[in-house]
Parts: C-alpha cells; sequence; structure tokens
C-alpha cells in the first residue's frame, strides 16, 4: 500500500514538473511579444499631417505605410531632454541593424522660429542621418500638437532676450498600418525601445487580428 501512495505521487511530482516546464515558455512568449511602453487598447489611427522637412520636401505621415515610425516632438535648442532622447533613439538604430531600414525617426520642431529645415537637418545629423526633421507655420505645427496630446510653452529669459520651450518629452510608436501603438516616457531605455520597435516589425497586419 505504502508503495502505491509512493509511486502516486511520483506521478504527480512529475505531472506538475511537466506542467510548469510546458507553462514556462508560453509565458516567456506572452512576455517577449508585450510592449514595454504604456499601449494603445485599441490602437487608433496616427492624425496625419504634411509639413516641410528637412530633407527639403513635404513629409506626409500618411504616405510612410509599411515602416514604423518613431515620433518625437522636441527643438534643436533643446538643452537637455531632445538630446538625451535623440542619442537613445540613435542607439536604438544601432541595435536594429539592418531592421532600422524599415524604421524612420520623425522629429517635429516646436520653435519653427528658429528650427528651419536646414538646421534641423544639421542638428539630426550630430544623432543620425536618417532621422527626419519636420517644421512648418506655428499654427499648423500647433493644429498637429494639439491632436497629439503635446504641450509646449514658450519661456523667454529676463537677460539676453533668448528663450527656450518648455514641451512633452514622449514619443510614440506607429505602426505598419498607421496606428498609433504607444507611448514611450521619456527616459526609456534603447533596449526597451529597440524591443517594442522589433515587435511591430514582425507581427502580422493588427487590422487583421481584430
Amino acid at each position: 500500500m505504502i508503495r502505491l501512495i509512493m509511486t502516486f505521487l511520483l506521478c504527480l511530482t512529475v505531472a506538475g514538473n511537466v506542467a510548469a516546464e510546458n507553462a514556462a515558455p508560453e509565458n516567456s512568449a506572452a512576455e517577449s511579444t508585450a510592449l514595454k511602453s504604456g499601449v494603445f487598447d485599441p490602437p487608433r489611427m496616427a492624425p496625419d499631417f504634411s509639413l516641410p522637412s528637412s530633407r527639403d520636401n513635404q513629409f506626409t505621415l500618411s504616405e510612410q505605410r509599411g515602416k514604423v515610425l518613431v515620433l518625437g516632438f522636441g527643438f534643436s535648442n533643446c538643452p537637455n531632454v531632445c538630446p538625451m532622447t535623440l542619442a537613445n533613439l540613435a542607439q536604438t538604430y544601432k541595435n536594429l541593424g539592418a531592421l532600422a531600414e524599415q524604421v524612420q525617426v520623425v522629429y517635429m520642431t516646436v520653435d519653427p522660429e528658429r528650427d528651419t529645415p536646414a538646421q534641423l537637418r544639421e542638428y539630426l545629423a550630430k544623432f543620425n542621418g536618417h532621422f527626419v526633421g519636420v517644421t512648418g507655420a506655428a499654427d499648423e505645427l500647433a493644429a498637429v500638437r494639439q491632436a497629439y496630446g503635446i504641450i509646449a510653452k514658450k519661456e523667454v529669459h529676463k537677460t539676453g532676450g533668448t528663450y527656450e520651450v518648455h514641451h512633452s518629452s514622449y514619443i510614440y510608436l506607429i505602426d505598419r498600418e498607421g496606428l498609433l501603438r504607444a507611448l514611450v516616457p521619456f527616459g526609456k531605455g534603447a533596449d526597451d525601445i529597440t524591443h517594442d520597435i522589433k515587435i511591430l516589425l514582425h507581427e502580422k497586419s493588427h487590422q487583421a487580428a481584430l
């Protein structure tokens, strides 16, 4: 009788170990396909815009289908936040390797008075020559910021007549179909951003999955 009980307990132990081993890969797979940034649930279409770019042409968001877009807002005279964000994105490009060809970083200025297409081109080239800057008339940029929930406020310094612009510092990830998928907070590391972009690059049509 004791031998039967011991055999039964051994079977339960083995069965439990097998179940745990089978569950572990599933949990790991679920974690590996989960975005590490804030998720848009459900995803929604990214507000479109068409504005002058640092490539001396018109950049239209809706014409970028097929690529994953990384959309950020800032300005070339930004002292701290923008350089850190762009440096992170430059490292993300390096992490992606050949996959970076399927990704486009778009940086829209919040300072159109100083950020001409040429100025943005020179500034972004310090981080990565493939990044594209977008500028335009103040009212056009304000409309885009409103559509994306971006805040920008100009502060004139008391001496010297110079100014800076305080602005929202998160970036958006937009998938191949033009859907807003993730909101990346300031300070998120390049490894996490790379992780999220790779998920968007490799996933099947999100529309088909709905």
